[in-house]
This record gives structure tokens, C-alpha cells and sequence, in this order.
């Protein structure tokens, strides 16, 4: 069995009012700075042999002070990447209220796709698959993945055998914790959204 400390960023200066996706130079501010600090505490006592990041800086600042607590190194993992929103990066939710592609996106995630962006199903293809990937290469171990929000409710969904079109029933706060186990041929939920 192994054992997935799921991981979203802390807080930036896009949240909750905008799509910053995939845009250079998002990084945390300071309280993003402070809930990353914060997770060494919180993850006091948890074994963790291996640390996975997407590769936005904001994610790799989560997980950075924990890493450097535990003498860890980082892996940079592509599966985990934000969700590449094409045309709407950097784009401000009070822009996209109007738009019926927006509507789509939020009201049916599975078959939706940002104009010039990746579809919200070929997210949760690569996502899965990299749990699926460490989950054999970390037998028995505690694995902790730094992701986005939407990322994390696509490999939670799954485990839950839950629609995609219904991934707006929970949350995903910034710098939450859920907990995933996973072995041959069986997945179990044990914590969602903690923070």
C-alpha cells in the first residue's frame, strides 16, 4: 500500500479572482509563505519518503520549507502540472461570467475544454496515471504530492468513482491536505480538505 499526502499551493494573488493556470511568475505571498511553513508542524509525525511537485514555482514554495525540514528532495512531476487553461490564463473571473464556455467548464467538466487549452478529462488521464506510476515505484511508502486544486479533485473523484461534473460538491482549499491510499487494485479515501 502506499500512502498520498495530497497537497494543494498555498495562497497567491490570484486566488478567487482569476484563472492563473499555467502564467510565469505566480508565486506565493505572504500568507501563501505562511501556510507553507506551517506544514512542517502540521505534517510532524508522518513519515514521508518522497516529495513530488508540479512544476509551478507556487506549488514547489508549498512544499520547499517542508522539504528542507525533512531533507527531502523536490521532483518536479509534469502529471501534477496546473491545468493548461489556453486562451483563459490570466484571465479575471468577472471576464469570463458572460462566456458559455465558462458556463460549460463549471457546469460540465467532463466533456469541457478552454478554447486553445487542455481538456478538463485529459487532466484527470495524466493525473491519475502519475499516482498510478508512484504508487509503483513507492511500495509501502508515504508519498506527498503538491498540486493544484482542480488537479487534486480529478485523483479524488476518481478514487470516489465520482463525476467530473460534480467536482463543485467539495473544496479543496489552499494548502489542504487530503489523504489517499492505493494499492493493487483498490483505492481509499481517508482525508479530504483538511486544513
Amino acid at each position: 500500500m502506499t500512502t498520498f499526502l495530497l497537497v494543494r499551493h498555498g495562497a497567491h494573488d490570484w486566488l478567487g479572482r482569476g484563472l492563473a493556470g499555467r502564467l510565469g511568475g505566480v508565486s506565493l505571498n505572504a500568507h501563501g509563505w505562511a501556510q507553507a511553513e506551517a506544514l512542517v508542524p502540521r505534517l510532524q509525525g508522518r513519515e514521508i519518503h518522497a516529495i513530488y511537485s508540479s512544476p509551478q514555482p507556487r506549488t514547489r514554495e508549498t512544499v520547499a520549507p517542508l522539504a528542507g525540514h525533512r531533507r527531502l528532495k523536490v521532483e518536479v512531476a509534469p502529471a501534477f502540472d496546473e491545468i493548461d487553461f489556453g486562451d483563459w490564463t490570466g484571465r479575471d473571473f468577472a471576464s469570463l461570467a458572460g462566456d458559455p464556455q465558462w458556463a460549460a467548464w463549471n457546469e460540465r467538466r467532463s466533456g469541457a475544454r478552454p478554447p486553445g487549452g487542455e481538456a478538463f478529462a485529459e487532466v484527470q488521464r495524466r493525473a491519475v496515471h502519475g499516482i498510478v506510476v508512484l504508487r509503483l515505484q513507492h511500495p509501502d511508502r508515504t508519498v506527498l504530492v503538491a498540486s493544484h486544486g482542480d488537479v487534486i479533485k480529478a485523483i479524488l473523484a476518481t478514487a470516489l468513482g465520482m463525476p467530473l461534473d460534480l467536482l463543485e460538491r467539495f473544496e479543496i482549499a489552499p494548502a489542504s491536505l487530503s489523504v489517499l491510499e492505493a494499492g493493487e487494485g483498490w483505492v481509499q479515501v481517508k482525508l479530504l480538505n483538511a486544513t
